[in-house]
Formats: structure tokens, sequence, C-alpha cells
């Protein structure tokens, strides 16, 4: 097994850094990118152990790599996300992730915690401190996100202070109930009490004005649902971290690139929120991010600055951020600047080898066997009514935010049918932790699916069976499906499974390597479009259908929720 670097001891990193001694390691010969002055300069790095303890020199190394012609920029931070929605453990994610220079991740467990609550925030506490990527975990403020969902546990304050001076803790994450803190929610203000002067993460997508001031006045500092320019100004002007979230789903590069200056980018950060390993293989993570956005036009050192400095900064990470004297030694070496293709990655002093990841140690996994749902018929998924007016989810690609639409849609024999002519195809929520059995339904419009079903464990954050079909019988074999493959995605046409990834880990994480995910992940989509589907990420689109904490319509298993009014309605 490689020798993995560990902090080594002060006097020796002074020693290596004076020039006294040699350096463990010295990458030679290639240009560092100064986040400071925004120069390109040709400089060996000097490491000991996981530090870096030597630049703008040069340095002898017991070890000495050549990177001539190579660009070295810091590791990349990103600041927002949740590891369970790329469908891998936290240990394939590190394989996955890790070699395109994402050396930091900062990820809210609450996907899991909305399934099996502390069991599975601990099994990420300990994940973290088996991978090569520095992972930190956020304590999840939001189980369940609201009262107008069922979850599999329920956490309050009082679960999660004894957690919170975990070494591997680094805040409470993303505050998603931002009604219940605008109304004094008394669960609500226990957590923001219990964290007053600590981080705490935001969620507050569309509030703006006095209701944003008052969110603010909470002590939330960072927030990832800004969706348009002057949205995300009156955030930055306000004092709030804003984190530039280009996800599998949810892609905001294009809306908020204008605001990524080399004047602003000290209080900007770049999170995913979250990438698949299909998106991960075809485009790739913060390193296409990174590219993108200098293809837009912003300037590299404001997006290299919101990709590790700010980000390190926001998050109060002092160690990292910079290729420099007494930081971490998180190094993605890149083949320029605009292009920000990796090929070299060092994570805490260690090169990225396929060695590396061997050698690391792994837990089992938890929460297996957790789909519970009652089985399910045609029958199940009427939606009765006597009233031919209907509300109606509104997909917007490329956003979690839904527009609450409005059809005419006319019962036949006591049923709402769906109508393919206008795209209106049934959704249905179906509990699945056993705990009430409730099934809802209703419409949404945007899928452009002709024929079939499509389902799925993945259904934020409380992670019920959310499923949308032209036909309620291929609804009923895709829905018992998942039960009996323990959660994942299924699509389903005639009676017939197309398509299916199982996700045994809480419903939500495959227990395969992320290749063997990416290639089912392809059938997936194609099953999917044989269907009619015109949306490039139909599954995840369908997840956050279910998430009653984004404007404006969405269904859980209480029914349909009008978010702006943030009830459940008649």
């Amino acid at each position: 097994m490689p020798h993995i670097p560990a902090a080594a001891p002060l006097s020796d990193r002074i020693a290596q850094g004076r020039g006294q001694v040699p350096a463990d390691l010295v990458l030679k010969g290639g240009r560092v990118f100064d986040l400071i002055t925004g120069d390109l300069v040709e400089t060996d790095v000097a490491i000991c152990g996981d530090t870096i303890v030597g630049t703008f020199g040069s340095y002898q190394g017991r070890r000495e790599v050549n990177v001539a012609g190579k660009v070295l920029v810091p590791g990349f931070i990103d600041t927002h996300l949740h590891i369970e929605s790329s469908l891998i453990t936290p240990f394939e994610f590190d394989r996955c992730v890790l070699p395109h220079g994402v050396t930091t991740a900062i990820c809210d467990p609450h996907e899991i915690a909305n399934v099996c609550g502390l069991t599975g925030i601990r099994y990420f506490l300990e994940a973290s401190t088996r991978t090569l990527m520095d992972i930190r975990v956020q304590l999840s403020s939001g189980v369940p996100s609201s009262h107008m969902e069922t979850t599999g546990a329920r956490l309050e304050a009082a679960d999660l202070i004894p957690l919170m001076d975990h070494p591997r803790n680094i805040g409470l994450a993303e505050f998603m109930n931002y009604p219940g803190v605008l109304m004094l929610d008394e669960g609500c203000m226990a957590k923001l009490e219990a964290w007053n002067g600590r981080h705490i993460d935001g969620h507050s997508p569309l509030l703006r004005g006095a209701d944003l001031n008052g969110y603010l006045s909470a002590g939330i500092r960072t927030e990832h649902e800004a969706t348009s320019y002057d949205e995300g100004l009156e955030k930055l002007r306000k004092g709030m971290r804003v984190l530039i979230r280009e996800g599998s789903v949810s892609k905001d590069l294009h809306a908020l690139v204008g605001l990524l200056t080399e004047r602003h980018s000290p209080y900007l950060c770049l999170c995913t929120d979250d990438r698949n390993p299909l998106d991960i293989a075809e485009h790739g993570h913060l390193d296409w991010i990174i590219r993108t956005a200098i293809a837009l036009g912003a300037p590299p050192l404001a997006v290299y600055r919101a990709a590790s400095l700010s980000a390190a900064e926001a998050f109060g990470l002092k160690d990292r951020g910079l290729i420099a004297p007494g930081r971490r030694a998180d190094i993605a070496v890149i083949d320029g600047l605009e292009g920000c293709h990796v090929s070299a990655v060092y994570a805490g002093g260690v090169e990225v080898t396929a060695a590396a990841f061997a050698a690391r140690d792994t837990i089992p996994p938890v929460a297996r066997h957790s789909v519970k749902a009652r089985p399910v018929t045609a029958e199940s998924f009427r939606t009765g009514g006597n009233r031919v007016e209907t509300p109606v989810i509104g997909i917007i690609p490329g956003k979690i935010i839904t527009e609450h639409l409005t059809y005419d849609i006319a019962p036949v024999d006591g049923d709402k049918r769906p109508d393919l002519a206008r795209d209106l195809i049934k959704i249905a929520v179906v509990e699945r932790h056993g705990v009430n059995g409730n099934i809802a339904t209703g419409f949404v419009k945007g899928f452009g699916l002709q024929r079939g079903a499509i389902a799925s464990t993945v259904c934020h954050d409380h992670h019920n069976i959310a499923v949308v079909g032209a036909d309620a019988g291929d609804m009923a074999v895709a829905a018992n499906r998942l039960g009996q493959i323990e959660g994942g995605f299924v699509v389903v046409e005639g009676g017939k499974i197309l398509a299916e990834l199982a996700l045994p880990v809480a419903g939500l994480m495959s227990l395969k390597p992320f290749e063997a995910v990416h290639q089912e992940l392809i059938a997936l989509r194609a099953a999917a479009k044989s269907l009619g589907v015109v949306l490039e990420e139909p599954f995840l689109q369908l997840a956050f259908l279910a998430l009653p904490v984004i404007p404006h319509l969405k269904i859980t298993d209480h029914g349909m929720v009008d978010v702006d009014k943030f009830e459940v309605m008649p």
C-alpha cells in the first residue's frame, strides 16, 4: 500500500520550508496561478506531509515530479451538495470526483437523514474520515424540510446538538424552511439559537426585500438558491455569500455569470447541488463549471477564486484555497486556465491514483430494505374531485422552481386522466417509509411523456416514491418494482420494465462502482426518451417536483402544495 502523508511535525515543516533539508515532495517546473495577484508564476512547489511549505523559488525534494508545461491551481471546493444525489456512496463519490480536481466537498446528508435519521448522518461523518477527498459534513437542518410531507425520521435541535462539535462537522446545513424562520416557528428557532455564532448555510429561493433582511438577521451567511442576476446581487449586497450552482437539474450559471467579476469574486463560490455520474462523465464536475464560466466571459482570476480561495474563506477553512506555505497541499494540475483539463491531483499531499484509492478503509452501508410501501394498483392513482379547474405543476427546464399552472381537466367516470395532446400527465407520491400509506395524485406539464411511466425513490427531500405516467397500470408496475429492488429508478411501458437502476442504500445510493451506475443511467435515459420524454435529466427533475420549499407548486404524499402560501391545497 502507498504511504499516505499526514500532518508532519511542525519542526519538519519549518526546516523543509526554509530549504535546510529536502522536502518530502517537490512539483517542479510548472506555473502556479497566484489567486492574490492573478499572476502565473513559474515556480517549484515544496510539500511536507500534507502541507505546502515552499513556493516562488527552487526546492530539492526526496521525491520530485516534473510538471513543466502545466498550470497548478488550488484544489476545488464544492461548497454545497448532497453526495447521496450522485447516486453513489461517499467512497465512490471520492473516486469519481476527486480526479476532476475537487479536493474538498461540503455536504449535507439530509437525503439519507430523511430516510434513517442520525444513522445516516453518522454514516457520512464516519465515511468522511476515510476518503482521500476532504469531505466536510454539515448537520441537516431540514429533516423534514416542512410539515407537509412524511419522512422516515425527524430531527430536532436536541438530536443534532450532540454532533455539533464532531471534527468533521462544519456547521448547520441549508436552512430550507425559510417561511418557518420568518414566522418564528419554534423548531426553527431552537436550531437557529443552538447554532448562533456558528456557520449556518441558507436556502431562500426568490426571497427578497424585508423578508430577506429577516432571514439574514437569523445569522445565515451562505446560500445557493439565487436564480437571477438581480436576486444574486441583492443577496451579495446584504452580506450573503452567493454559491453559484450548476448541477444536473439546477442550472444557474448562465443567469449569474455576470456577477462573477474580480470585484465580486471574494464573496462568490461554486457548487453543484448535485451532479450524477452520467453528467460527470459527459461534462465534468467543478472543472466543467470553471471552463464554462470562462467561456461565458468571466475573468479566470474571478472563477478560480470562487472555486477555491473564496470558498475556503466563506466556510472558515483557513488552511486551504491557495498554493502557499502553510496551506493544505490540495493541488490540481491542469493544461491551462481556460481549458481546466485536470491531469493530476494532490489531496492533502497524496497523489490521487488507483493505488491511493485502494488503500482506503471503507465502512459498511446503512439503511438497507428501507422501501416499505404497500403494493399499489392502477386504481391507487385515481384523481377524484368534481372541479374541472385543476392545478398543474409546470416544469421549467434547468430549474427546480416550477410554475403554478391551471388547466381544465374534466373527470371521466370519477377520475381525471392524462391528456397527452396537452402534455398533461399524472404525477403521484406514494409514502414508502411504512408510516401512513399516503398516496397523493396531481398533474404535471413538461415531461413530454406519451407512453408508460417513470418512478423514483429519489424524491426530495422526504424520498417517498414519485411516479409520473401516461398509464395508471404502468405507474403501479413502476412503483411496485421499486419496493422489490430496495429503491432506485424504473422506466415501464406496457407493463414491462424497460430499464432500472437499483439504489439499495436508503433507496438513494447504489452499491456498484460509479462506472456501472453511469452505464445504467445511459440505459435509463434512452428508455425515458423512447417514451417521448424531452427533459435532459428526467429522473432528478422528477425528484425535485416533490420538494415543498421551492416555489411555486409541488406535490408530496400530503397532496398538491402551494409553496407561496406554504400550505397543502384543498
